[in-house]
Protein backbone atom coordinates (compact mmCIF):
# COMPACT_ATOMS: atom_id res chain seq x y z
CA UNK A 1 0.00 0.00 0.00
CA UNK A 2 2.87 2.37 0.75
CA UNK A 3 4.21 1.83 -2.77
CA UNK A 4 0.84 2.55 -4.36
CA UNK A 5 0.47 5.66 -2.23
CA UNK A 6 3.95 6.79 -3.25
CA UNK A 7 3.09 6.26 -6.93
CA UNK A 8 -0.19 8.20 -6.55
CA UNK A 9 1.53 11.08 -4.72
CA UNK A 10 4.29 11.31 -7.33
CA UNK A 11 1.74 11.14 -10.16
CA UNK A 12 -0.30 14.02 -8.76
CA UNK A 13 2.77 16.11 -7.91
CA UNK A 14 4.11 15.96 -11.47
CA UNK A 15 0.64 16.35 -12.98
CA UNK A 16 -0.08 19.49 -10.92
CA UNK A 17 3.35 20.93 -11.73
CA UNK A 18 2.89 20.66 -15.49
CA UNK A 19 -0.87 21.42 -15.71
CA UNK A 20 -0.77 25.27 -15.85
CA UNK A 21 1.87 25.18 -18.58
CA UNK A 22 0.09 22.51 -20.60
CA UNK A 23 -3.24 24.37 -20.45
CA UNK A 24 -1.53 27.54 -21.65
CA UNK A 25 0.19 25.49 -24.34
CA UNK A 26 -3.18 24.16 -25.49
CA UNK A 27 -4.48 27.72 -25.72
CA UNK A 28 -1.52 28.90 -27.82
CA UNK A 29 -1.85 25.80 -30.01
CA UNK A 30 -5.49 26.74 -30.62
CA UNK A 31 -4.44 30.23 -31.68
CA UNK A 32 -1.84 28.75 -34.04
CA UNK A 33 -4.42 26.47 -35.63
CA UNK A 34 -6.67 29.51 -36.11
CA UNK A 35 -4.01 31.80 -37.60
CA UNK A 36 -1.86 29.37 -39.60
CA UNK A 37 -3.82 27.46 -42.21
CA UNK A 38 -2.56 24.31 -43.88
CA UNK A 39 -2.80 25.98 -47.29
CA UNK A 40 -0.57 28.81 -46.14
CA UNK A 41 2.02 26.33 -44.92
CA UNK A 42 1.84 24.37 -48.18
CA UNK A 43 2.51 27.44 -50.35
CA UNK A 44 5.84 28.09 -48.62
CA UNK A 45 7.32 24.61 -48.84
CA UNK A 46 7.59 24.05 -52.59
CA UNK A 47 10.66 24.54 -54.72
CA UNK A 48 14.31 23.68 -54.17
CA UNK A 49 17.14 25.21 -52.20
CA UNK A 50 17.63 25.72 -48.49
CA UNK A 51 14.84 28.23 -47.82
CA UNK A 52 11.96 25.71 -47.97
CA UNK A 53 13.89 23.46 -45.56
CA UNK A 54 14.27 26.26 -43.01
CA UNK A 55 10.63 27.27 -43.47
CA UNK A 56 9.44 23.69 -43.00
CA UNK A 57 11.51 23.19 -39.86
CA UNK A 58 10.48 26.54 -38.38
CA UNK A 59 6.81 25.89 -39.18
CA UNK A 60 7.08 22.46 -37.58
CA UNK A 61 8.71 23.35 -34.24
CA UNK A 62 5.70 25.09 -32.59
CA UNK A 63 2.98 22.89 -34.11
CA UNK A 64 1.50 20.45 -31.54
CA UNK A 65 1.42 17.38 -33.79
CA UNK A 66 2.59 13.97 -32.59
CA UNK A 67 4.53 11.50 -34.72
CA UNK A 68 1.25 9.94 -35.94
CA UNK A 69 -0.71 13.18 -36.34
CA UNK A 70 2.07 14.73 -38.41
CA UNK A 71 1.94 11.95 -41.03
CA UNK A 72 -1.28 12.98 -42.86
CA UNK A 73 -0.31 16.66 -42.68
CA UNK A 74 3.15 16.04 -44.13
CA UNK A 75 1.82 13.75 -46.85
CA UNK A 76 -0.69 16.45 -47.75
CA UNK A 77 2.16 18.96 -47.99
CA UNK A 78 4.00 16.66 -50.38
CA UNK A 79 0.93 16.04 -52.55
CA UNK A 80 0.29 19.78 -52.75
CA UNK A 81 3.79 20.46 -54.11
CA UNK A 82 6.21 20.50 -51.18
CA UNK A 83 9.59 18.99 -52.05
CA UNK A 84 10.79 15.78 -50.45
CA UNK A 85 13.45 17.66 -48.52
CA UNK A 86 10.94 20.13 -47.09
CA UNK A 87 8.52 17.31 -46.29
CA UNK A 88 11.19 15.40 -44.35
CA UNK A 89 12.29 18.61 -42.62
CA UNK A 90 8.71 19.13 -41.45
CA UNK A 91 8.37 15.46 -40.45
CA UNK A 92 11.53 15.64 -38.34
CA UNK A 93 11.05 18.94 -36.53
CA UNK A 94 7.31 18.76 -35.82
CA UNK A 95 6.81 15.67 -33.60
CA UNK A 96 9.90 16.31 -31.45
CA UNK A 97 8.38 19.39 -29.89
CA UNK A 98 5.46 21.81 -29.97
CA UNK A 99 4.28 24.84 -28.09
CA UNK A 100 2.58 22.63 -25.50
CA UNK A 101 5.56 20.32 -24.98
CA UNK A 102 7.98 23.28 -24.81
CA UNK A 103 6.02 24.68 -21.87
CA UNK A 104 5.79 21.25 -20.22
CA UNK A 105 9.53 20.85 -20.74
CA UNK A 106 10.11 24.19 -19.03
CA UNK A 107 7.89 23.22 -16.10
CA UNK A 108 9.56 19.84 -15.43
CA UNK A 109 13.07 20.12 -16.86
CA UNK A 110 13.82 23.83 -16.65
CA UNK A 111 14.90 26.51 -19.15
CA UNK A 112 18.00 24.71 -20.48
CA UNK A 113 15.98 21.81 -21.86
CA UNK A 114 13.15 24.16 -22.92
CA UNK A 115 15.58 26.10 -25.14
CA UNK A 116 17.85 23.25 -26.21
CA UNK A 117 15.07 20.89 -27.28
CA UNK A 118 13.36 23.08 -29.94
CA UNK A 119 16.74 24.25 -31.25
CA UNK A 120 17.80 20.63 -31.75
CA UNK A 121 14.47 19.85 -33.43
CA UNK A 122 15.06 22.77 -35.82
CA UNK A 123 18.60 21.64 -36.65
CA UNK A 124 17.46 18.02 -37.09
CA UNK A 125 14.78 19.09 -39.56
CA UNK A 126 17.19 21.15 -41.65
CA UNK A 127 19.87 18.43 -41.64
CA UNK A 128 17.39 15.74 -42.65
CA UNK A 129 15.88 17.85 -45.41
CA UNK A 130 19.34 18.70 -46.75
CA UNK A 131 20.41 15.05 -46.79
CA UNK A 132 17.25 14.08 -48.68
CA UNK A 133 17.83 16.87 -51.22
CA UNK A 134 21.43 15.73 -51.73
CA UNK A 135 21.12 11.95 -51.61
CA UNK A 136 17.44 11.09 -51.87
CA UNK A 137 15.48 10.08 -54.95
CA UNK A 138 14.53 12.86 -57.38
CA UNK A 139 11.71 15.01 -56.08
CA UNK A 140 8.33 13.77 -57.22
CA UNK A 141 6.39 16.97 -56.62
CA UNK A 142 5.08 18.27 -59.93
CA UNK A 143 3.97 21.60 -61.21
CA UNK A 144 0.48 20.13 -61.46
CA UNK A 145 0.53 19.38 -57.74
CA UNK A 146 1.69 22.90 -56.99
CA UNK A 147 -1.09 24.35 -59.09
CA UNK A 148 -3.64 22.29 -57.23
CA UNK A 149 -2.69 24.05 -54.01
CA UNK A 150 -4.09 27.30 -55.37
CA UNK A 151 -5.32 30.03 -53.10
CA UNK A 152 -7.17 29.14 -49.92
CA UNK A 153 -10.92 29.45 -49.99
CA UNK A 154 -12.62 32.46 -48.48
CA UNK A 155 -12.12 32.39 -44.73
CA UNK A 156 -14.92 32.18 -42.23
CA UNK A 157 -15.58 34.86 -39.65
CA UNK A 158 -13.11 35.51 -36.84
CA UNK A 159 -15.72 34.37 -34.34
CA UNK A 160 -16.04 31.03 -36.11
CA UNK A 161 -12.26 30.72 -36.35
CA UNK A 162 -11.89 31.43 -32.63
CA UNK A 163 -14.46 28.78 -31.75
CA UNK A 164 -12.75 26.27 -34.03
CA UNK A 165 -9.36 27.14 -32.55
CA UNK A 166 -10.54 26.68 -28.97
CA UNK A 167 -12.31 23.46 -29.92
CA UNK A 168 -9.00 22.21 -31.31
CA UNK A 169 -7.12 23.43 -28.21
CA UNK A 170 -9.33 22.03 -25.46
CA UNK A 171 -11.20 19.16 -27.15
CA UNK A 172 -9.13 17.75 -30.03
CA UNK A 173 -5.66 18.10 -28.50
CA UNK A 174 -6.58 16.57 -25.12
CA UNK A 175 -8.33 13.76 -27.01
CA UNK A 176 -5.23 13.11 -29.13
CA UNK A 177 -2.62 13.17 -26.36
CA UNK A 178 -4.71 12.22 -23.31
CA UNK A 179 -4.03 8.49 -23.24
CA UNK A 180 -0.25 8.63 -23.94
CA UNK A 181 0.17 11.59 -21.59
CA UNK A 182 -1.54 9.83 -18.67
CA UNK A 183 0.43 6.66 -19.44
CA UNK A 184 3.66 8.65 -19.46
CA UNK A 185 2.82 10.16 -16.08
CA UNK A 186 2.05 6.74 -14.62
CA UNK A 187 5.37 5.36 -15.93
CA UNK A 188 7.20 8.38 -14.49
CA UNK A 189 5.53 7.87 -11.11
CA UNK A 190 6.42 4.16 -11.09
CA UNK A 191 10.06 4.95 -11.95
CA UNK A 192 10.17 7.55 -9.19
CA UNK A 193 8.62 5.22 -6.59
CA UNK A 194 10.40 1.95 -7.37
CA UNK A 195 13.82 2.91 -8.76
CA UNK A 196 16.66 3.54 -6.32
CA UNK A 197 18.49 6.85 -6.49
CA UNK A 198 21.42 6.87 -8.95
CA UNK A 199 20.21 3.56 -10.41
CA UNK A 200 20.83 4.63 -14.01
CA UNK A 201 24.12 6.30 -13.17
CA UNK A 202 25.35 3.00 -11.68
CA UNK A 203 23.96 0.76 -14.43
CA UNK A 204 24.50 2.88 -17.56
CA UNK A 205 27.02 5.50 -16.53
CA UNK A 206 27.67 8.44 -18.80
CA UNK A 207 28.80 8.80 -22.38
CA UNK A 208 27.97 7.03 -25.61
CA UNK A 209 26.76 3.65 -24.19
CA UNK A 210 23.99 5.31 -22.18
CA UNK A 211 22.93 7.35 -25.22
CA UNK A 212 22.85 4.24 -27.43
CA UNK A 213 20.68 2.39 -24.92
CA UNK A 214 18.16 5.24 -24.77
CA UNK A 215 18.16 5.49 -28.56
CA UNK A 216 17.41 1.75 -28.79
CA UNK A 217 14.53 2.30 -26.36
CA UNK A 218 13.21 5.45 -28.04
CA UNK A 219 13.25 4.57 -31.76
CA UNK A 220 10.77 1.64 -31.82
CA UNK A 221 8.25 2.95 -29.28
CA UNK A 222 5.54 5.57 -29.74
CA UNK A 223 5.41 8.42 -27.24
CA UNK A 224 4.20 11.96 -27.90
CA UNK A 225 6.40 14.99 -27.21
CA UNK A 226 4.53 16.07 -24.06
CA UNK A 227 4.14 12.55 -22.63
CA UNK A 228 7.87 11.87 -22.94
CA UNK A 229 8.82 14.79 -20.66
CA UNK A 230 7.72 13.39 -17.26
CA UNK A 231 9.39 10.08 -18.11
CA UNK A 232 12.64 11.88 -18.99
CA UNK A 233 12.45 13.95 -15.80
CA UNK A 234 12.01 10.82 -13.67
CA UNK A 235 14.94 9.12 -15.42
CA UNK A 236 17.23 12.12 -14.82
CA UNK A 237 16.28 12.26 -11.15
CA UNK A 238 17.24 8.58 -10.88
CA UNK A 239 20.70 9.18 -12.33
CA UNK A 240 20.32 9.11 -16.12
CA UNK A 241 22.51 11.69 -17.83
CA UNK A 242 20.71 14.71 -19.36
CA UNK A 243 22.15 13.85 -22.77
CA UNK A 244 20.75 10.32 -22.66
CA UNK A 245 17.36 11.71 -21.60
CA UNK A 246 17.50 14.13 -24.55
CA UNK A 247 18.12 11.18 -26.89
CA UNK A 248 14.91 9.60 -25.58
CA UNK A 249 13.04 12.92 -25.95
CA UNK A 250 14.14 13.11 -29.59
CA UNK A 251 13.84 9.53 -30.81
CA UNK A 252 10.62 8.58 -28.99
CA UNK A 253 8.40 11.29 -30.52
CA UNK A 254 10.19 11.43 -33.90
CA UNK A 255 10.04 7.73 -34.84
CA UNK A 256 7.53 4.93 -34.83
CA UNK A 257 6.72 2.00 -37.09
CA UNK A 258 3.68 3.65 -38.71
CA UNK A 259 5.59 6.81 -39.59
CA UNK A 260 8.57 4.98 -41.03
CA UNK A 261 6.30 2.69 -43.08
CA UNK A 262 4.47 5.71 -44.51
CA UNK A 263 7.72 7.45 -45.47
CA UNK A 264 9.03 4.21 -46.99
CA UNK A 265 5.92 3.68 -49.12
CA UNK A 266 5.28 7.31 -50.08
CA UNK A 267 8.69 8.95 -50.37
CA UNK A 268 10.86 5.92 -51.04
CA UNK A 269 13.21 3.53 -49.26
CA UNK A 270 16.24 5.79 -49.48
CA UNK A 271 14.34 8.74 -48.00
CA UNK A 272 13.11 6.57 -45.11
CA UNK A 273 16.66 5.40 -44.37
CA UNK A 274 17.97 8.98 -44.49
CA UNK A 275 15.17 10.00 -42.12
CA UNK A 276 16.13 7.30 -39.61
CA UNK A 277 19.85 8.07 -39.98
CA UNK A 278 19.18 11.76 -39.33
CA UNK A 279 17.18 11.07 -36.17
CA UNK A 280 19.85 8.71 -34.81
CA UNK A 281 22.83 10.88 -35.73
CA UNK A 282 21.38 14.18 -34.52
CA UNK A 283 20.09 12.59 -31.30
CA UNK A 284 23.51 11.18 -30.44
CA UNK A 285 25.28 14.43 -31.35
CA UNK A 286 22.85 16.56 -29.35
CA UNK A 287 23.04 14.19 -26.37
CA UNK A 288 26.84 14.28 -26.30
CA UNK A 289 26.81 18.08 -26.62
CA UNK A 290 24.32 18.52 -23.78
CA UNK A 291 26.27 16.20 -21.48
CA UNK A 292 29.47 18.07 -22.29
CA UNK A 293 27.80 21.38 -21.41
CA UNK A 294 26.28 20.07 -18.19
CA UNK A 295 29.28 18.19 -16.81
CA UNK A 296 31.87 20.80 -17.77
CA UNK A 297 29.98 23.90 -16.64
CA UNK A 298 27.78 25.00 -13.77
CA UNK A 299 24.58 24.54 -15.80
CA UNK A 300 21.72 22.84 -13.95
CA UNK A 301 19.22 21.09 -16.17
CA UNK A 302 16.33 20.55 -13.76
CA UNK A 303 15.00 23.64 -12.01
CA UNK A 304 11.63 24.00 -10.34
CA UNK A 305 9.60 26.40 -12.47
CA UNK A 306 6.49 25.51 -10.45
CA UNK A 307 7.75 27.64 -7.56
CA UNK A 308 6.49 30.69 -9.47
CA UNK A 309 2.92 29.34 -9.50
CA UNK A 310 0.85 29.22 -6.27
CA UNK A 311 -0.18 25.72 -5.15
CA UNK A 312 -3.88 26.60 -5.41
CA UNK A 313 -3.42 27.61 -9.06
CA UNK A 314 -1.56 24.37 -9.74
CA UNK A 315 -4.30 22.28 -8.16
CA UNK A 316 -7.06 24.15 -9.99
CA UNK A 317 -5.26 23.74 -13.32
CA UNK A 318 -4.69 20.04 -12.60
CA UNK A 319 -8.39 19.46 -11.94
CA UNK A 320 -9.35 21.26 -15.15
CA UNK A 321 -6.72 19.40 -17.18
CA UNK A 322 -7.72 16.04 -15.72
CA UNK A 323 -11.35 16.71 -16.69
CA UNK A 324 -10.32 17.65 -20.24
CA UNK A 325 -8.10 14.57 -20.63
CA UNK A 326 -10.77 12.26 -19.18
CA UNK A 327 -13.38 13.69 -21.55
CA UNK A 328 -10.95 13.34 -24.45
CA UNK A 329 -10.18 9.71 -23.65
CA UNK A 330 -13.91 8.98 -23.20
CA UNK A 331 -14.90 10.55 -26.53
CA UNK A 332 -12.03 8.75 -28.32
CA UNK A 333 -13.16 5.38 -26.96
CA UNK A 334 -16.83 6.19 -27.66
CA UNK A 335 -16.01 7.17 -31.26
CA UNK A 336 -14.14 3.91 -31.86
CA UNK A 337 -17.03 1.83 -30.52
CA UNK A 338 -19.48 3.72 -32.74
Amino acid sequence: MDTLRHIAVDFWAVFAEMSPYLLFGFFVAGLLSMLVSRRMVERHLGGGGMLPLFKAAIFGVPLPLCSCGVIPVSMSLHKQGAGKGATISFLLSTPQTGVDSILVTYSLLGPVFAIFRPLVALVTGVVGGLLVNLFGQPNGASAEATERAGDPPASSSWGRKLLDGMDYAFITLPRDIGKPLLLGLVIAAIISALTPDDFFADKLGRGLPALLVMMAVGIPIYVCASASVPVAAALILKGLSPGAALVFLMTGPATNAAGLATIWNTLGRRTALLYLLTVAGCALGAGLLLDALVYNTEIKVITHAHEMIPPLAQTSAAVILLALLAYGVYTRLHTRKA
